[in-house]
């Protein structure tokens, strides 16, 4: 499974996303030239060598009709990514007019990129208008954007849009995000970091202050989040195969960027039920029965363990395991099978490798082939019952027909 994971340490801005993935990128040329070709002429997107305490990274710049926003306008950790804490302020330039859905709809048709990423920008949209809806008790559909309406915040998402179509992980974790602390002023007067909007797209996403004073979360950076990460936390076990660095401009005592890494989740990981219950008063032809309609009942593996139980008596500890939509069931089966009169019930996390199945032809017949991978190794065994089967047919012993299957 392919894993993109995003440290949002420093917070995260939509200049920093999109010069971060596109690190990860094997030929970033190619993908700049499709990112001109798929932009309005009057954008220009310079992907820029960027170092922060030491590190070396990328910084993207966004030129509207030949001008880039000034630093202060421009840097993130300011107050956000145009220099204001909210998308209802004042326009500072040609190119930071207040706009509608309708008119980011019109302004991103102007973009020849596949309706799928349309889709996209429009829904990173809909999350900030929600959040302004909802802080400033106005309804969606009247909502303007300011700031987060100019052409280069528009460009700015549907970079990190096309970016994720490139890479296209099968699963986005991140970090907890950083907002920064303080206050930030805005026309609408001295506000909290995080800003109102920022904090309402941020809801249900873990999230934190710190020392660092300013918004170092911004409301494009809260939006394209919220749309594209699957889950937060710490860094899953992967194995990582690029790590990209998208920079600010501002510079602090730690470095301020957003840091991507893609890899392979080596080993999955996903949750499984262990339902459990002692027996001493069954046979053995019994238990195996019951074991036999556990397994139908859906459980992944059944097991038997030995045990001593109470008054000296030898008996049986019974396991059963199975993902957590089929516990009902076993547990029923379990009740119904055996006479025991309770189960118990233990939730576990395991690592599994990722498995794939092929068949492989020998001069006796097809055997099916089970490969499991992950984490640096890798296992390869032919299915019992198929070479079961083929021994007796042939009169071989099963030694003879897994031999067969290497030849």
């Amino acid at each position: 499974m392919k894993i993109l994971y995003i440290d949002c340490g420093m917070g995260a801005a939509g200049d920093m996303l999109t010069a971060a993935l596109t690190e990860l990128l094997p030929d970033r040329e190619s993908f700049l030239k499709k990112l001109k070709d798929a932009a309005p002429d009057c954008i220009e997107y310079n992907l820029l060598p960027s170092e922060k305490c030491g590190i070396q990274g990328s910084h993207m710049s966004v030129f509207i009709h030949g001008e880039e926003e000034s630093e202060e306008m421009h840097d993130h950790n300011h107050e956000n990514e145009h220099g204001h804490c909210d998308m209802h302020e004042h326009d500072h330039g040609h190119h930071h007019s207040h706009a509608g859905m309708e008119d980011i709809k019109e302004r991103l048709n102007c973009f020849d990129i596949p309706e799928s990423v349309k889709q996209d920008v429009l829904a990173v949209y809909e999350i900030i208008a929600e959040a302004e809806s909802a802080v400033h008790g106005v309804p969606v559909k009247e909502i303007h954007f300011h700031e987060v309406g100019s052409m280069d915040a528009l460009a700015d998402i549907a970079a990190v849009c096309m970016l994720m179509k490139e890479i296209s992980p099968d699963k986005v974790i991140a970090s907890p995000v950083h907002t920064g602390s303080g206050t930030v002023r805005c026309a609408h007067g001295i506000l909290p970091v995080p800003a109102p909007a920022t904090a309402r797209i941020l809801e249900g996403i873990p999230i934190y202050g710190g020392e660092i004073k300013g918004e170092l979360c911004t409301p494009t950076g809260a939006a394209l989040l919220k749309y594209f990460v699957n889950e937060y936390g710490a860094m899953p076990v992967i194995q990582v195969q690029k790590i990209g660095y998208g920079m600010g401009k501002k510079d602090f005592e730690r470095a301020n960027c957003v840091r991507v890494m893609l890899g392979e989740s080596g080993i999955g990981k996903d949750d499984v039920y262990e339902l459990s219950c002692n027996l001493d008063d069954m046979t053995g032809e019994s238990i195996g029965f019951a074991m036999e309609r556990i397994l139908e009942a859906g459980a992944k593996d059944v097991y038997t363990v030995p045990i001593g139980m109470k008054k000296s008596r030898p008996g049986i500890m019974l396991c059963a395991i199975c993902s957590e939509d089929k516990r009902g069931e076993v547990a029923e089966t379990i009740l119904r099978h055996t006479t025991t009169i309770g189960v118990r019930e233990a939730h576990f996390n395991r690592y599994v490798l990722d498995r794939e199945f092929s068949q492989a032809e020998t001069p006796y017949g097809t055997i099916q082939i089970k490969t499991s991978k992950g984490y640096g190794t890798e296992k390869c065994k032919a299915e019992f019952d198929d070479v079961s089967r083929l021994a007796k047919v042939n009169g071989l012993t099963l030694d003879e027909i897994k031999k067969s299957v290497n030849k």
